[in-house]
């Protein structure tokens, strides 16, 4: 396990045995109502009865604080920042981090992380009072038992949104969001929400100029104090950062790259476009069968919970070839597309959007009735029209998973009817309109953005870049999402954004002439895995899965019989498709053998 610290505050009696909930790796702090273990990159300070643990490089906007930061450590700049602006000291605070602060009489605490929650901490009330950690698994003091809601989630999302995890009881804080903790009683509430200005006018080429000099500057901050190299995929933010690590570097920085040997998965010609065009060093990686054979129980198991995102593999296995070249810090390019407008299904949902302005008469009179005529949608041209209608009257932020493969199949034709019982089958639905209605935006595409900063980002690609290099044993930084380039994105009109179904047209049109053509006109692609393919072509692999997917239908979880046909017949028939099914199944068996015997 690569646990940073993990604690236990006592409203009341004080922890006395602490060998019991502490590895033996980690140091220990204890006091009257409380203990903490903690690694060495761990920054702690204690003074006036109260201790601050501190993780990450956040920067403050206080000269002051920056400077006794320099001087005495983070955990001293955080301590002194809450004490003369209490909870505001998070405003603060730039870049990745997380912080707790603690009274030593057990009376209160302060847990918080940043705004993509790329540091995180988890944590849990139990028996009056609050243990804490940054993994789940490893929370001292606290039962461990495995939420069958959270199983449902992990299997409808691929995993398991904040700020539930997959033990009953256990909570991970969510992006933005702090921890108060007083007298027994915790109370979650969001520290930073996005402020979209959609009303701006700016200039355009100022606007150009600000953009390329903000992300220069990210890139040379992020750049200092290791040895530096970038992820590079071919695709326009990847390229981006790997020009700019260049430039800043004033030499040829190193790019690493990971191929597929596999029709349609294969992007190499475009991190090779980029390369030439900024003249990396760079480093190729073809990845084969036999490294998912023997790195899938590596990865799934490293993860505090299951996390089924099958471009994790890849990504940890080109940021381990970094560190086998010395590399101590990965630079990625994730954000691009979700500050920017760069995802397909912004254009999609627009198109869909369009239906709204058709009048309700002329909907309900007669395209409705019409095209819902038996036989209509067997007919090629008019079966498009059937399923657009089908999904435009579906509103947001629902219409996102009208695709989802569990409700294509059928909740009844997946899952055991013991283990449905006791799920919320709508409670991700619920989750995610609360999510979509909680924002300024007025904007469609600012509302899709502001949703993928937290289902997209903090969920999903930020935990999985952070797991795979953590586990690969080399930092990373996330240039395109500092919180300068952040609140730069909350100026620009909507239109900049998604023009027409041009997808993140500022963002292309402020690089044209940085990156080269064919990387701005080229579609998303990025470290894709080819594993449904690979997996009824290669039996190293087809074992590995069949195995896997044997023993997880003992679980109770799936129907028998569902097993059975994805893997004899949906499988063979649809491999790109059914491949990803049996991924996030087999990857959650792998998890859980893991912790049941831990």
């Amino acid at each position: 396990m690569l646990e940073r610290f993990c604690g236990v505050l006592h409203a009341s009696d004080a922890v006395t045995d602490t060998s019991r909930i502490f590895p033996e790796k980690l140091a220990r702090l204890q006091f009257p109502q409380g203990a903490i273990g903690y690694r060495t990159d761990v920054t702690v300070f204690q003074e006036d009865g109260s201790v601050c643990l501190a993780l990450g490089t956040p920067r403050f906007k206080d000269a002051a604080l920056q400077q006794l930061k320099a001087q005495r450590g983070t955990a001293a700049a955080w301590a002194q920042a809450f004490r003369t602006l209490g909870d505001d000291a998070l405003q603060q605070a730039a870049g990745r981090f997380s912080v707790i602060l603690i009274a030593r009489d057990g009376s209160q605490a302060l847990l918080a992380t940043d705004r993509f929650g790329t540091w995180p901490i988890c944590y849990a009330e139990h028996e009056g009072r609050l243990h804490f950690s940054d993994r789940a698994d490893t929370l001292p003091g606290v039962p461990r038992k495995i939420s069958s809601q959270a199983v449902f989630e992990y299997l409808f999302f691929h995993m398991i949104p904040a700020p539930t995890t997959i033990f009953e009881g256990v909570f991970r804080l969510p992006q933005g969001h702090l921890l108060k903790w007083q007298d027994g009683k915790a109370e979650c509430r969001r520290w930073w929400q996005a402020v979209f200005e959609e009303d701006n006018t700016p200039s355009l080429e100022e606007s150009k100029a600000r953009f390329l000099q903000i992300i220069e500057d990210d890139v040379r901050r992020e750049a200092e104090g290791a040895s530096v190299g970038c992820f590079l995929s071919g695709g326009t933010d990847s390229s981006t950062v790997t020009g700019m690590l260049c430039k800043v570097l004033g030499q040829p920085a190193r790019s690493y790259s990971i191929g597929f040997d596999a029709s349609g998965y294969d992007e190499m010609a475009y991190a090779r476009i980029a390369a030439k065009r900024f003249g990396a060093d760079h480093r190729e990686y073809y990845v084969t069968p036999d490294d998912l054979v023997a790195g899938i129980p590596q990865v799934a198991t490293h993860y505090d919970q299951p996390f089924g995102n099958s471009s994790a593999l890849p990504g940890w296995i080109c940021a381990a070839r970094a560190r086998e070249d010395g590399i101590e810090r990965m630079l990625a390019g994730d954000g691009g597309d979700e500050l920017f407008g760069g995802n397909t299904r912004y254009a999609k949902q627009r198109v869909f959007g369009w239906y709204d302005g058709v009048p309700g008469l002329l909907r309900r009179g007669l395209l409705e009735p019409t095209l819902a005529l038996p036989g209509m949608d067997r007919i090629p041209v008019v079966k498009k029209g059937v399923s657009y209608v089908e999904q435009a009257r579906v509103p947001m932020p629902d219409r996102i998973h009208m695709y989802n493969m569990l409700t294509r199949l059928g909740m009844d034709t997946v899952f055991a009817p013991d283990f449905i019982a006791r799920v919320d089958t709508d409670r991700p639905y619920r989750a995610q309109r609360e999510v979509w209605q909680a924002t300024n935006a007025h904007a469609h595409i600012n509302r899709m953005l502001n949703y993928d900063w937290k289902y997209t980002l903090a969920d999903n690609d930020l935990p999985k870049v952070v797991g795979t290099t953590q586990l690969a044993g080399v930092d990373v930084a996330f240039p395109l999402l500092s919180d300068e380039l952040t609140d730069f994105s909350l100026t620009l009109p909507p239109e900049w954004k998604l023009k027409r179904l041009t997808l993140r047209w500022f963002f292309k049109e402020a690089l044209r002439g940085f990156l080269p053509d064919e990387i701005i006109a080229k579609k998303k692609h990025g470290f894709g895995l080819p594993f449904g393919v690979w997996a009824c072509q290669h039996a190293g692999l087809k074992a590995l899965a069949t195995d896997a997917l044997g023993s997880f239908r003992s679980r109770g979880i799936v129907r028998p019989q569902f097993i059975d046909e994805l893997l004899n017949t949906h499988l063979p028939a649809h491999p790109g498709y059914y491949g990803e099914m049996v991924w996030i199944l087999m990857i959650m068996e792998f998890w859980m053998r893991e912790h049941e015997t831990a």
